[in-house]
């Protein structure tokens, strides 16, 4: 049955009114190109600390950004209060493309990858000699890491007052990291600071290590005593140290030129999302070799050209030694 004439006044139409009192949804998301710049400091807990100009702001993801994250570095656009006052809260409406992105897995059988910083310049592996025991098989995972990301890689090896550092020095000798080797002492007085800084100008590091190696120590000695963390100790029973440090955390160079982010201590560093083929780009020197390898060579194969390549002379066999063994640090199986 017609419930209302032919012609019908609109204004004789009832409308039922919306019960939620909200707005009908759409597809069409604002463009916000008026979102101020942003530089994300640290993410707790769906949180995000960011610095707007001179200021730094408390803001959340917006909804429109769906499942896509920002993480510490990210460059960002906001949106809402951004005085930075207490209680104030803004929205992230927009990622920047990013320029470097270092990520790790749980495990090597782990496909979730989980991003640690991005537009990072830089990856200092901070080692302790003595106290805990190095770890190698960690910092080539570390360099693989890196190298797969585009990240300059920093070797800082801490507590040479318990142990020598040539021995460490040597195994890496034919990579020509840059490396910085330092004492308590000088952790606590400010000279390891002064030597790391010459590494860190102009650049955005991020620090990695396994607990209790004097990583955010490090930390603390190249920043302003207003931004330093708490610090823990090794456990004198399982040389383990204890997790301070539960989340990343950019901070300032007293210069102003150069960021420092301190991450949490790793007990592994997982490479599944690793292309192996991406690792041999830092070994400029052996690049050109591969030409003849077959398709999808692992490099440490029978019919790897690279044999051939440093036979020639071409490159030092020390190098493609290096090479497979940071391959080798990737263990796992294609089909696993």
């Amino acid at each position: 049955m017609r419930r209302y004439g032919k012609h019908t006044d609109e204004d004789d139409i009832r409308a039922r009114p919306n019960p939620k009192g909200n707005r009908p949804r759409t597809n069409i998301r604002p463009k916000h190109e008026d979102a101020s710049e942003g530089f994300v400091l640290t993410v707790d807990r769906g949180r995000l600390t960011c610095l707007v100009e001179d200021r730094t702001v408390t803001a959340m993801k917006a909804r429109e950004l769906g499942r896509k994250a920002a993480v510490v570095g990210d460059r960002v656009g906001l949106v809402g209060d951004l005085s930075g006052r207490k209680d104030t809260l803004a929205r992230i409406v927009r990622i920047e493309t990013r320029k470097s992105v270092l990520r790790r897995t749980a495990d090597d059988d782990d496909p979730f990858e989980r991003v640690v910083v991005a537009n990072a310049d830089q990856l200092a592996i901070v080692t302790a000699l003595a106290d805990p025991e190095p770890r190698p098989r960690l910092i080539d995972r570390c360099l693989v890491a890196a190298y797969d990301a585009g990240l300059e890689p920093l070797l800082v090896l801490t507590k040479s007052d318990l142990a020598p550092a040539d021995k460490l020095l040597e195994t890496y000798a034919t990579l020509g990291l840059a490396h910085v080797v330092v004492n308590r002492d000088e952790l606590h007085n400010g000279d390891a600071a002064d030597r790391v800084r010459e590494h860190l100008t102009g650049r955005i590091t991020a620090f990695v290590g396994h607990s209790g190696v004097g990583k955010t120590t490090l930390v603390n000695s190249l920043v302003t005593e207003d931004r330093r963390r708490a610090t823990g100790h090794v456990n004198a029973v399982t040389g383990r140290g204890r997790h301070t440090t539960t989340s990343a955390l950019a901070l300032p160079l007293p210069s102003g030129d150069g960021w420092v982010i301190d991450t949490p201590g790793v007990r592994s560093f997982g490479l599944h999302h690793v292309d192996p083929s991406r690792v041999i780009l830092a070994f400029p020197d052996l690049v050109e070799g591969t030409e003849g390898c077959p398709r999808a060579c692992s490099h440490d194969e029978q019919d790897c050209a690279l044999d051939e390549w440093v036979a020639e002379g071409h490159a030092d066999p020390a190098r493609l030694y290096s090479l497979r063994r940071l391959l080798a640090t990737r263990e796992r199986r294609e089909g696993d």
